[in-house]
């Protein structure tokens, strides 16, 4: 009787399979890594945008110190000269002139009172232009979205920022009332160099303060905001002059928050 009677005789390709089944449960290093990159990357982003979320509900009563813009523009001021500072000083709504709500509006984001965030017809038109350029070179954008921009975001344009802006404006709208928005938004927008807010660009520029400015000066502030540095630089610009005229004949006809 031979020894191996009695004994069930394995197929050695068993090992074989069991071994590749093994191996098709474990996943390669790249696809690995690529896992873990993604998981990270969205940890990043929900963790961003939760803590945007309570900036926000903390805001709705409290005024930002500053935004990202601001704080951006500072370090670098102070990487040349570290005594440098900006000049910014926060006043409530009724303490910022009609004329210049008015004038800010109209030149900025005329249906800011009737749209939730986004302008589509505008944003339609930068569209057409930036496939025009081939490039990003308009945005068409709110009060709103530039307001997202200036508190949490930086400088620079690209698809990837367009869309969180956008998200960030969904916020904004959803949380902050028309008056609140506006407020904001003339307390921490460029004026020049080292100009921010409303009280600072009267100040810096009129020597008054905000609620003091007539129509033809918020006119003209308000037609320096799509390049405030440029326009402190060259007042005397023929398009600045232009710019004015044509806000300073339309801004009556636009609605702002009480």
């Amino acid at each position: 009787m031979s020894a191996t009677k009695g004994f069930r005789q394995i197929n050695p390709d068993l090992f074989g399979s069991a071994r590749r089944r093994k191996g098709k449960t474990r996943r390669p290093p790249v696809r690995r890594f690529l896992a873990w990159t993604a998981g990270i990357l969205c940890a990043l982003f929900l963790g961003f945008n939760l803590w945007v979320l309570a900036q926000l509900w903390w805001w709705k009563g409290h005024d930002p110190r500053a935004s990202a813009f601001m704080e951006a523009r500072l370090a670098r001021l102070q990487e040349a000269d570290p005594d440098a500072g900006l000049h910014h000083r926060w006043v409530p709504y009724d303490r910022i002139s009609m004329n210049l709500k008015r004038a800010v509006v109209a030149a900025e984001d005329a249906r800011f009172m009737e749209h939730e965030g986004f302008d589509w017809a505008g944003i339609e038109a930068a569209l057409d232009k930036n496939l025009k350029q081939g490039k990003l070179v308009a945005g068409g954008s709110t009060i709103s979205q530039q307001l997202a921009k200036n508190l949490f975001l930086s400088g620079r344009r690209s698809f990837l920022r367009k869309g969180e802006e956008a998200l960030i404006t969904v916020m904004i709208e959803a949380m902050w009332s028309k008056r609140r928005i506006l407020e904001v938004y003339l307390n921490v927008a460029e004026w020049g160099e080292r100009v921010y807010g409303a009280e600072a660009a009267a100040r810096h520029y009129y020597r008054i303060p905000a609620i003091g400015l007539t129509d033809w000066q918020s006119a003209r502030l308000a037609a320096m905001l799509p390049r405030p540095g440029y326009y402190e630089i060259h007042g005397n610009s023929r398009w600045l002059g232009l710019r004015a005229r044509m806000i300073s004949r339309y801004m009556r006809d636009v609605r702002i928050p009480e």
